[in-house]
């Protein structure tokens, strides 16, 4: 498997002491063949065109990027610019394009620290739908704000054990669809259209990175490079407080963590999940792990020298090449993906002012 193979790009992680929860049941869908095809990824970006928005490609040049990467080149997919404010989008849609009319008229529901409730709220509010979607009482109420603003129904849960079981209990009792924040064939789909998308806008990569949450992003896109360019090093980063790929690797199977502690909390789900963490470990080469200093040192440098204003999760593919994958990917031509942008402003503030702090070292 592809993730055996280059493992030494970057050391898997120890595991913590915390007692592993067992590994949920995954989504229904989630049991069907391990891999996707590239005519099944393209009728998908077929399905959801009229409805996401063909985010840009960007080559980042400039003095400071010279001087800390040399010749290494950094392309960029913002996909920050994406309707909703995120990937999150087109997983989103990929599955409820394919619900039946009944199922639509009937709703959804979700459950999400932020990006996915925005994202299905969004893709309800085009579809003519509704959504009831669980969030943590930790999540911003700027994106609380944003779900509600696309129409959706927000509750409010405590803790992420008690938000998946409201969850159930509103699709068991209102018949809602529940659309899973990254396990499933259609979210893996959905996220591999981003994945076609840049691989056919930017030319020959020798390496690609990507965050890794719980994995729907990392597996969809790199299962569409590795159909697209099969030479290009497809390299997934993780917040070093909360290391579930990395230590699902590890142990050869889906795992759980106790707790997880990272301002990328788009990036923080407690457990891997069958499906993804099998597309993840057949078509993404190596995992590296970044601090929150890194994602905050990162932010900065995406607002000071690309005037973007990105979230914790969305600064880490340029955290993993500026840290760990420095050395490794000098002189390449590396392609990184941009995943979101939904941030309150002082939390943005917060982090980009102590992204300069580390900057400017001691």
């Amino acid at each position: 498997m592809a993730a055996a193979q280059n493992s030494s790009i970057g050391a898997v992680m120890k595991p913590p002491s915390a007692t592993l929860r067992p590994t949920p049941e995954a989504a229904p869908d989630a049991a069907s063949a391990r891999e996707i095809g590239l005519a099944e990824i393209r009728s998908t970006a077929d399905l959801v065109a009229p409805y996401v928005l063909r985010t840009p490609v960007h080559t980042w040049r400039s003095r400071e990027i010279e001087e800390r990467l040399g010749t290494t080149e950094l392309v960029l997919k913002l996909e920050l610019f994406q309707r909703s404010g995120s990937f999150k989008l087109r997983g989103a849609l990929s599955n409820m394009l394919r619900l039946s009319s009944d199922q639509l008229k009937r709703g959804v529901t979700a459950v999400s620290s932020g990006n996915h409730a925005i994202a299905v709220a969004c893709a309800a509010s085009i579809l003519k739908t509704s959504a009831k979607v669980i969030m943590l009482s930790t999540a911003s109420p700027d994106r609380i704000a944003a779900a509600r603003a696309y129409g959706a129904e927000v509750l409010i849960v405590e803790g992420g054990a008690a938000a998946f079981a409201a969850v159930d209990q509103v699709a068991a009792e209102e018949g809602r669809v529940q659309i899973h924040p990254f396990e499933g064939r259609r979210t893996a789909l959905g996220a591999a259209t981003l994945g076609l998308e840049f691989a056919e806008q930017c030319g020959p990569l020798d390496a690609l990175i990507v965050a890794v949450g719980g994995g729907g992003l990392a597996a969809g896109v790199a299962s569409a490079f590795k159909r697209v360019q099969p030479g290009c090093r497809v390299i997934g980063v993780e917040p070093e407080g909360a290391p579930t790929m990395h230590l699902s690797f590890a142990a050869g199977s889906p795992q759980s963590v106790a707790t997880v502690s990272t301002i990328a909390t788009s990036l923080a789900p407690p457990m891997a999940l069958p499906l993804s963490f099998e597309l993840c470990r057949s078509n993404v080469d190596a995992l590296v792990a970044v601090d929150d200093d890194q994602l905050c040192a990162a932010m900065a440098l995406l607002f000071r020298d690309m005037k973007l204003a990105v979230e914790p999760a969305a600064a880490a593919a340029v955290a993993a090449l500026l840290g760990p994958l420095r050395d490794d990917l000098r002189g390449r031509r590396v392609g990184l993906v941009i995943c979101g942008a939904n941030i309150d402003l002082e939390s943005f503030a917060t982090y980009v002012r102590r992204g300069q702090a580390v900057d400017a070292g001691p």
